[in-house]
């Protein structure tokens, strides 16, 4: 990201949304009731009563937006839980919302009927949703899910009240300050820290904790802070020319920069105006490994002068995070260097390495150094076993690999989220080096759950993680079940005879594409189409063009060049031949990119004004009689489709 002008976009929906958690936080004078006296002194107390736009918060009386039944359920305004018992809420890809206290962690969405407590799964008879600009979620969901208890009155209200944990809280305060002798905040994941004033509210960010946002409750200020990881180590001088560059390219006015070089961590500063006259101070500094980007912007400035006033908070930020420093507030979430990911969608909630990249919508986690985690539920085959299963993924291995290419090391039984389940564990070498791959089977009424865990063999510590990612792993089977019918079944164990015949009427041919292929551009209708299977690639472009003698001189003399800096490069053979019943030019070569093999051969051939160009690719460790089987029948199966010309020719019958 690193562009203001993207903060300043996500400004409007996180105060939004901040106004929305804390519209239940104005004071108004009122008599401590009776029942407040009674209370043990102990305790944090409201009270609320469906229909009613009051409730009483430790002994004060405020206006909030009124609770109301849904389906049973009684929802209540959010913010009751952050101005009564100071729990911390966040806000997450613009509609996920975590409410934490203590130890407890509550995941909701925003009109899902899904919520997480502590990692544990729970349907929801009423979902969370917004009402005149303020989130109301289930009261005993949240009540209880943060250790608070319910008790009714006869006059129809519920005192919800919670003994508070050691970080007690100044519930007076509505800033994420709010917890007693906090006096700063940081993230011990990606090591910073700086203080930061009263009443500052926690708005979005990444996912991943890369990026955080604050504001005020005045909305006189707003800032992010961003971290990401850099190998290559920048000075003072070069942050100042990017935070520039940044900055014209956001189309903003640079008034004033400066570097400093001899800075314990050296950074650089700008103050830039945007478009709609807003003045932002933006740094930068590099520091363990990452480039830490800070946006400040001073919403009531007339002058960039005016943003002085808060250089004790901006020079406060320091690219580290003391773990012993009692007075900061650790912003980060990660536990045991693992994030807890859920997927509403599939009933699954599993850790993941915190600093790995997280795709929850597809269950696909990433490594920068190339290990992933990936799940995938699809329909089960009637009468399917996992003894089958493992059998077909063994066979899927041979028909992908060529025999010096692959192992099977061994096959297991696991358990998983209470269920039987069966571990083939194996090795493959796309030819950069070895691979440990362990895939996970479980079966549960009709459909698959399959986790893929693959290790480069360098990664020794991935592979220790594995048992304890698998047991992280907790599935609630009936949301399947309850949600979908028949699904899709595992492309890569589809036999590679089956095709499906696609027709271009654009380009007026047809070919039979293996159902096992997955397409990354199918619209035959235009050029290219680009299919992938395990090791390969097949693609057709269709342009216009001056003649296939131009095209394929075009393509000698790309090649010739790049042989001289590519030695790995080479040309093995140009013939001319007959293809689909047309003169043709085929080109093959071999060549090893990224550290592996691969052979390649460009079909290039005209009809009409046309030229067509067919490219294959397979890598040497995925050369199977199989594979090539399936490329060399795509081939043989394209023809010509008549053009509406040619049958406007045709004689009628």
């Amino acid at each position: 990201m690193g562009k203001k002008g993207h903060a300043r976009m996500k400004r409007t929906a996180i105060l939004k949304m901040g106004s929305a958690l804390l519209a239940c936080s104005v004071i108004f004078s009122a008599a401590v009731p009776a029942w407040a006296d009674s209370a043990a002194a102990d305790k944090l107390i409201f009270k609320v009563k469906t229909g009613s736009t009051s409730a009483f918060m430790n002994g004060k009386e405020e206006k909030i937006v009124k609770p109301y039944s849904d389906h049973g359920v009684v929802m209540v305004p959010l913010g009751l839980f952050k101005r009564t018992f100071g729990s911390e809420v966040r806000l997450e890809n613009s509609n996920v919302v975590k409410v934490m206290y203590g130890a407890h962690t509550i995941s909701m969405t925003i009109g899902s009927p899904i919520a997480w407590v502590d990692g544990r799964k729970v349907k929801l008879d009423a979902a969370p949703a917004m009402v005149s600009g303020t989130l109301m979620v289930p009261l005993r969901l949240v009540a209880e899910g943060i250790g608070a208890s319910i008790a009714p009155e006869s006059t129809g209200s519920l005192i919800v009240s919670l003994t508070p944990t050691e970080d007690a809280v100044d519930n007076e305060d509505v800033g994420i300050d709010a917890d007693l002798g906090k006096t700063k905040i940081g993230n011990s994941f990606y090591q910073w820290t700086m203080n930061y004033p009263s009443g500052l509210i926690l708005g979005s960010g990444e996912q991943d904790e890369s990026i955080v946002s604050f504001s005020d409750s005045e909305d006189t200020y707003y800032f992010e802070v961003h971290a990401k990881d850099q190998d290559v180590k920048l000075g003072a001088d070069e942050l100042l020319e990017q935070l520039v560059e940044d900055a014209k390219d956001a189309g903003e006015i640079v008034v004033d920069r400066e570097s400093f070089p001899q800075a314990k961590v050296p950074y650089a500063r700008i103050i830039a105006k945007d478009g709609d006259g807003t003045f932002w101070e933006s740094r930068m500094y590099y520091s363990n490994d990452r480039v830490y980007e800070v946006y400040f912007a001073d919403l009531k400035a007339a002058n960039y002068k005016d943003l002085k006033k808060y250089a004790g908070l901006l020079n406060s930020f320091t690219p580290g995070y003391n773990a012993a420093d009692k007075t900061v507030k650790d912003l980060s979430t990660v536990k045991n260097g693992m994030w807890r990911e859920y997927n509403d969608d599939y009933g699954v909630s599993l850790d993941v390495p915190a600093g790995w990249s997280v795709d929850n919508t597809n269950m696909y986690y990433e490594s920068k150094d190339g290990s992933y985690l990936k799940l995938n539920v699809s329909s089960s085959p009637k009468g399917s076993s996992l003894e089958q299963w493992s059998e077909d993924l063994k066979t899927w291995l041979k028909e992908s690999f060529v025999q010096d290419a692959y192992q099977i090391v061994n096959t297991y039984p696991m358990e998983i989220s209470g269920e039987k389940g069966l571990v083939n564990e194996v090795r493959y070498n796309y030819g950069d080096g070895w691979v440990t791959e362990y895939e996970v089977m479980v079966l549960h009424n009709g459909y698959r759950y399959y986790t893929e865990y693959s290790v480069p063999e360098d990664q020794k510590g991935d592979l220790s993680k594995f048992k304890d990612l698998m047991n992280s792993i907790d599935i609630d089977f009936e949301v399947v079940s309850d949600t979908f019918g028949k699904m899709e079944e595992d492309a890569f164990l589809i036999s590679k005879s089956k095709t499906t015949t696609k027709t271009s009427k654009a380009f007026q041919y047809q070919i039979n594409i293996p159902q096992y292929w997955t397409a990354n551009q199918d619209k035959f209708e235009k050029s290219p189409i680009e299919y992938q299977f395990v090791g390969g690639r097949f693609r057709i472009t269709a342009e216009k063009s001056t003649s296939l003698d131009t095209a394929v001189s075009q393509l000698k003399s790309y090649y010739a060049e790049a042989a001289k800096y590519q030695k790995d490069l080479k040309l093995e053979k140009t013939e001319n031949i007959t293809f689909a019943g047309e003169p043709a030019v085929s080109i093959t070569l071999h060549q090893v990119k990224d550290g592996i093999p691969y052979s390649a051969r460009q079909i290039l051939l005209q009809k009409n004004d046309i030229v067509y160009t067919i490219s294959t690719s397979l890598n040497d460790a995925n050369a199977t009689a199989s594979q090539k089987d399936a490329l060399e029948q795509t081939l043989k199966s394209f023809t010509w489709t008549p053009s509406k010309s040619d049958l406007i020719k045709q004689p009628q019958s």
